[in-house]
């Protein structure tokens, strides 16, 4: 029985038309090779079988290649669209990508730790707003490995973030209410332990204050960012017998609660209540009356996320530490001027 052959490098570089120098920056450090360069590599690596080759120097430099991303819910809807700019970026600089599913569960945390304590991931993408469970508690652990966190920030670490501008997305969105005369406007969504849901109130008070109005109380409601959430919302400005003629809410799920609430009651929306969110998910546009709302670049904050893990990762400064990208202001029918 004959034994095939091994690959090469000098395999690799033949068959790509390139020198054995190109092949190795294009495996070690693929964001210093031309794009079509890289592409001939990569394809040559693929038809000669030289990957379990390049895998196992991965293995002695104690690198893989691989990001692990851990997130409390995979169904988010903003999760998807993140996780394809993510994986556009990763897959240009030669990584691909482990998912952590955590559930907001610390032992299932502690898990995915292994990936990086094995040395199958060489950093992490965070969702969940704090440090893993178990991450820096062991003296093996003390050196952190790179990592950024995406939508949400981790309070009290210095962690790089990159997310949407929270503060001042629902400063717009809450402008745009005043703009069509609502002065009496509800923020569902009061969350004090979470950052997002106090900056986007933050947003809310400073376009009040800003145009002279003065807040009532009764008109701010706590929720945790669900749909059954927003109904509640709604069912409890009822009881309270202090109705807004806006509801501005902390994101589109709130939104289309407060939604199926006040067409439950046979409400005229827009009409007689307008309702605005936050996020811009893909139901937004199929509720009725269709969403106004505040949409997230999502996209743009995986690539932008990515972006900067693999500047930390190779060792480099990056230019900031905190991207914040702007949400874009989506008119639809749910908003429009209130009664009389």
């Amino acid at each position: 029985m004959l034994q095939q052959k091994l690959a090469t490098i000098e395999d690799v570089a033949a068959m790509a038309g390139v020198s054995i120098a190109t092949v190795s920056r294009a495996i070690n450090e693929p964001t210093k090779v031309a794009d079509a360069t890289r592409r001939k590599v990569t394809d040559a690596i693929a038809r000669t079988g030289y990957t379990t080759n390049a895998m196992a120097r991965s293995l002695r430099m104690r690198r893989s290649n691989m990001i692990l991303i851990l997130a409390p819910d995979v169904g988010d809807p903003n999760f998807s669209n993140i996780l394809v700019g993510l994986e556009t970026e990763a897959s240009k600089r030669g990584y691909g990508l482990l998912i952590g599913n955590t559930q907001n569960d610390p032992s299932r945390e502690t898990d995915y730790l292994r990936f990086i304590s094995s040395n199958q991931a060489d950093g992490l993408i965070l969702f969940t707003g704090h440090l893993p469970f178990g991450l820096g508690q062991s003296p093996a652990d003390a050196r952190l490995p790179p990592m950024v966190a995406v939508n949400e920030p981790v309070l009290g670490e210095d962690i790089p973030f990159v997310g949407v501008d929270n503060f001042e997305g629902a400063r717009v969105a809450a402008e745009h209410l005043i703009s069509q005369g609502h002065r009496r406007i509800a923020f569902v969504g009061r969350a004090p332990n979470r950052e997002i849901n106090r900056l986007r109130e933050d947003g809310y008070r400073a376009a009040l204050g800003g145009a002279g109005i003065n807040i009532d109380p009764r008109l701010i409601i706590d929720g945790d960012g669900t749909t059954e959430s927003g109904r509640a919302a709604a069912e409890l400005m009822f009881v309270r017998d202090a109705l807004p003629t806006a509801f501005l809410c902390v994101n589109d799920a709130t939104a289309m609660g407060v939604i199926i609430a006040l067409n439950a009651r046979r409400y005229d929306l827009p009409r007689q209540f307008s309702v605005m969110g936050f996020d811009d998910i893909s139901f937004a546009s199929f509720i009725t009356p269709s969403l106004t709302t505040m949409k997230q670049p999502r996209h743009r904050m995986g690539e932008a996320a990515m972006e900067l893990l693999l500047t930390l990762l190779a060792g480099e400064k990056p230019g900031s530490r905190e991207v914040l990208l702007r949400a874009e202001l989506i008119l639809r029918n749910s908003v429009t001027r209130p009664p009389g």
